[in-house]
């Protein structure tokens, strides 16, 4: 092996002074970012001789506090596990999807998934529409509301033989509102666990 003609450089080896200039220069971007903001955004302009109309208010989407849920849970309380939120049906108000089961000390309870609206007036909110029913004992996971779809992964059980720890099949669903109730499908390729 031939030795190099050029000296070891003083910069290919690291001395606690790099990793302070270093952490300074970082420091120093993280600190101007925040002080340098981009112009706050403006509306498009309306066209000459139209009068420009203020988009409506947003409406806040219904909570879960306080709604009675079509579960039986006994003495003991029902929890919102999950909830999401989106404008299902397309009336520019926004509806929410909760995952609910009852709080048991042991086991896996099974879930409810129930669709939330309120009136056009704001008033309390209220179910709607149930998608998984706690009878059918299935866990929900990957849930998501995303464009106009409730999208969650359904865990149950083959038969009754499987421990109630252990679900033995994994069933991908999506629900859509077609205008007059939530239709499920099941994507193509469906399997067990």
């Amino acid at each position: 092996m031939q030795p190099s003609a050029v000296p070891e450089l003083a910069h290919t080896q690291t001395r606690p002074i790099h990793w302070v200039a270093t952490a300074t220069a970082v420091a120093g971007v993280v600190a101007l970012s925040s002080v340098v903001q981009p112009g706050s955004a403006t509306a498009a302009q309306s066209a000459p001789g139209t009068g420009g109309r203020s988009a409506p208010a947003a409406v806040a989407p219904p909570s879960t506090t306080g709604v009675e849920f079509p579960l039986d849970c006994g003495p003991v309380k029902a929890v919102v596990a999950r909830k999401a939120t989106g404008d299902l049906d397309g009336d520019g108000r926004p509806e929410t999807v909760a995952v609910v089961h009852c709080d048991a000390p042991m086991g896996t309870p099974p879930d409810g998934v129930y669709v939330l609206t309120r009136a056009a007036d704001g008033g309390k909110p209220r179910v709607v529409a149930t998608l998984v029913e706690p009878g059918e004992r299935l866990t929900v996971t990957d849930f998501t509301v995303r464009a106009r779809a409730v999208t969650a992964t359904l865990l149950g059980y083959s038969s009754d033989a499987v421990p109630r720890c252990c679900p033995d099949v994994k069933t991908p669903a999506t629900w859509r509102w077609n205008g007059n109730a939530f239709l499920r499908s099941t994507p193509a390729g469906a399997h067990s666990v």
